[in-house]
């Protein structure tokens, strides 16, 4: 037996958000994601899930492009910069992914090397086959709490009950 106190640290809600950067209802949602932010600050993790849909060109760079972004320290900043200018990437592609990097004072030309050499494909790999295993069809959609939330059709009423959730998982979590 021990006689140091038990560890009461509360570990954070992980809410993961299975998002494709080329979309355009993703865009509308990092308001969401910003107030989830506001409201619980480090008493939850949201976590960025990759979902390129085969649609946009451009999504599974994009989802390398970020992981990339994380790797260098700025992956949230990058990934609001990117969904802000969901029509220049579709206008101009990679090239938009490696500009947006300059643009954030990240290593750009690291940025361009990743998406030629593929080192972040695995990760997005992954991230699209375990949404697809757990029935994520579209983009936005939530996970939190072993619940699934599919923001692609309708965010209407998303963010209340994700907080609702995350409301009694910290509750839980606390008593």
């Amino acid at each position: 037996m021990s006689d140091s106190p038990p560890d009461r640290t509360a570990r954070p809600v992980v809410i993961d958000v299975w998002c494709e950067l080329q979309c355009p209802d993703c865009r509308t949602a990092l308001d969401d994601v910003r107030a989830l932010r506001a409201r619980y600050g480090d008493r939850v993790d949201l976590r960025l899930r990759h979902f390129p849909l085969e649609k946009h060109k451009h999504s599974f760079a994009a989802a390398q492009a970020a992981e990339e972004a994380f790797e260098q320290g700025k992956g949230w900043p990058y990934v609001e910069a990117v969904l802000a200018g969901v029509e220049d990437l579709d206008r101009k592609g990679e090239a938009h992914l490696v500009d947006t990097a300059r643009e954030l004072g990240l290593d750009a030309e690291e940025f361009d090397t990743a998406l030629i050499d593929g080192r972040h494909i695995l990760i997005v790999d992954a991230d699209q086959a375990e949404g697809k295993a757990i029935g994520v069809t579209g983009t936005p959609t939530y996970v939190i709490g072993g619940e699934r939330l599919d923001g692609g059709k309708s965010q209407d009423g998303l963010r209340e009950r994700v907080e609702e959730i995350a409301d009694r998982l910290l509750a839980a979590d606390a008593g």
